[in-house]
């Protein structure tokens, strides 16, 4: 059986959570532009190691492989911020900086999905997508 999920970013971070939390190598989804951009930020800056899309089937997947230090995951929290039922938004000098800056915040804005800190100094704000630490 096969479901659409109404949250396709927060049906990618459950994934992302689950797969962590049974020690999976790698983490499979469909794909779309959105998840493949905070997928992207995630690995540069180093919660996830390869991100991969599959176009071998009738419908394209996104792969993503979770980078692990020791036996354990780098990522140790990651959460929706913005909901489809309440969005949350900031301004560039309000974006908030994660566990010191140790995490990262991922902000949709006008130039596209990007870092917390690219967004800061590029000076714009947006909808705050998620924080990974």
């Amino acid at each position: 059986m096969n479901q659409v999920s109404t949250d396709p970013i927060a049906d990618m971070l459950t994934r992302i959570r689950n797969g962590i939390a049974v020690n999976q190598k790698e983490v499979s989804m469909p794909y779309s532009k959105i998840k493949e951009s905070v997928a992207k930020i995630l690995k540069e800056t180093g919660f996830i190691e390869n991100v991969a899309v599959d176009d071998s089937q009738n419908f394209k997947r996104l792969s993503l492989q979770l980078s692990t230090e020791n036996g354990n995951s780098n990522i140790t929290e990651i959460v929706r911020l913005s909901k489809p039922g309440r969005r949350s938004y900031a301004s560039s000098s309000e974006i908030p900086v994660v566990k010191r800056g140790r995490g990262v915040v991922v902000v949709s804005t006008s130039q596209g999905i990007m870092s917390g800190d690219k967004a800061k100094e590029n000076k714009i704000g947006g909808e705050l997508i998620c924080r990974v630490y």
